[in-house]
């Protein structure tokens, strides 16, 4: 079992729940649930919000092996596994409202590189090719765009 999978399983058992009761919930299979759990694969990246929730407990709990309670109010010092496997894609960013950026709003970019609390992306956009970092914090979620075939 790998981390991810040992904090998944931990937190569901806490809460009583079976492993067809959270795939229910999550309208996954319990095989599924079963292969996150073991170390067999990683939930999608999509999938982890709703996983949080459901054990109600932090994305950073589930994602970074340094932050050591559910709630993740220790600062965690790397970048989780699956921000990492997101090096060299395409995303479409979503921004905290208050914290828009608006270079790269409803625009394909690739991330390029974490940087401390920092992600470099770059991307094409209306006025040119833009390269910048934004900081990890105004970052509401990212979805890895499916490139065309």
């Amino acid at each position: 079992m790998n981390e991810l999978g040992n904090k998944i399983a931990r937190k569901r058992k806490d809460l009583g729940m079976t492993q067809t009761e959270f795939a229910d919930s999550l309208s996954v299979t319990r095989q599924t649930v079963s292969r996150w759990e073991s170390g067999a694969v990683m939930p999608d990246i999509d999938k982890i919000s709703d996983i949080a929730s459901l054990l109600n407990v932090s994305c950073d709990y589930l994602l970074k092996d340094d932050v050591t309670d559910e709630t993740g109010a220790e600062m965690p010092k790397g970048i989780s596994r699956l921000l990492q496997d997101t090096v060299g894609k395409k995303v479409k960013l979503s921004f905290f409202d208050d914290e828009a950026d608006i270079d790269l709003y409803n625009t394909d970019c690739t991330i390029l590189a974490f940087e401390g609390n920092w992600m470099k992306v770059s991307a094409d956009t209306k006025t040119g090719h833009i390269e910048k970092l934004i900081p990890l914090s105004s970052v509401l979620s990212l979805e890895v765009v499916k490139e065309e075939e």
